[in-house]
């Protein structure tokens, strides 16, 4: 681990977000079809963006139909990573506690770098987290993961709706989240499920624009809480 610690000293924190807009499009809740190039062998991690998505993809089925592998969850593989990590997929989630990503993808120790903040509203530790996964590590694929009734989102409508003033800490969170709560006010449905793809679909478009990922695949999905289900989005 020695020289993983020497890595991350050495990492450069990525630079200020240029963000894109998203348009919010709504789309179907079903289940995304499993991609032929998910990872057949549960002992060889993913080594391209495409086989990485993949396997996120079947864990993710694997997980909604309650048939869940627990893969790497062994005194082996611990004993094993003490030495080296090889992690797949770098996911940027919520805090929420009913999505942790390891659980949701039906992944296991060393498999996933998971960067968690509420509504995934980034900032230079979460970029420069990122940037370690991506030039440090070596992984090919970022999932932005947001998810439906998202309490980030709930909080910046609110805001908007009363124009309550927001204490603390929090109005960085609101701050991140108000572009794409903006943005989607006017559309007719659901305005928290328009917020909650526009942002989701904003945090992975700026990700994109950042030079510091350019080596990785960036993707953006939205987790179902009902059904257990991820879907990619457009």
């Amino acid at each position: 681990m020695a020289s993983n610690r020497r890595a991350f000293l050495a990492a450069t924190a990525a630079g200020a977000l240029t963000a894109v807009p998203a348009a919010a499009a709504p789309a179907p809740r079903r289940p995304h079809p499993l991609p032929a190039s998910a990872s057949p062998d549960p002992g060889e991690p993913p080594r391209t963006a495409r086989t990485a998505l993949g396997e996120l993809l079947a864990g993710n089925q694997r997980y909604a139909a309650g048939r869940p592998r627990h893969p790497h969850d062994t005194p082996a593989r611990q004993h094993l990573l003490a030495e080296a990590q090889h992690p797949f997929a770098v996911v940027v989630g919520c805090i929420d506690s009913r999505v942790p990503p390891e659980l949701v993808f039906d992944q296991g120790l060393g498999d996933l770098l998971c960067i968690r903040t509420a509504g995934e509203v980034l900032d230079e530790a979460v970029l420069g987290s990122v940037q370690y996964g991506v030039a440090e590590l070596g992984i090919p694929l970022v999932l932005v993961l947001g998810h439906e009734r998202c309490g980030a989102v709930a909080a910046t409508l609110e805001h908007l709706r009363t124009g309550a003033p927001v204490t603390g800490h929090l109005r960085r969170l609101v701050d991140g989240i108000l572009p794409a709560a903006r943005r989607t006010r006017a559309l007719p449905g659901d305005w928290a499920e328009h917020t909650l793809r526009a942002h989701t679909a904003r945090v992975r478009d700026s990700l994109r624009t950042d030079p510091a990922f350019g080596s990785a695949r960036i993707e953006a999905a939205r987790f179902d809480l009902d059904t257990g289900l991820v879907s990619l989005l457009p």
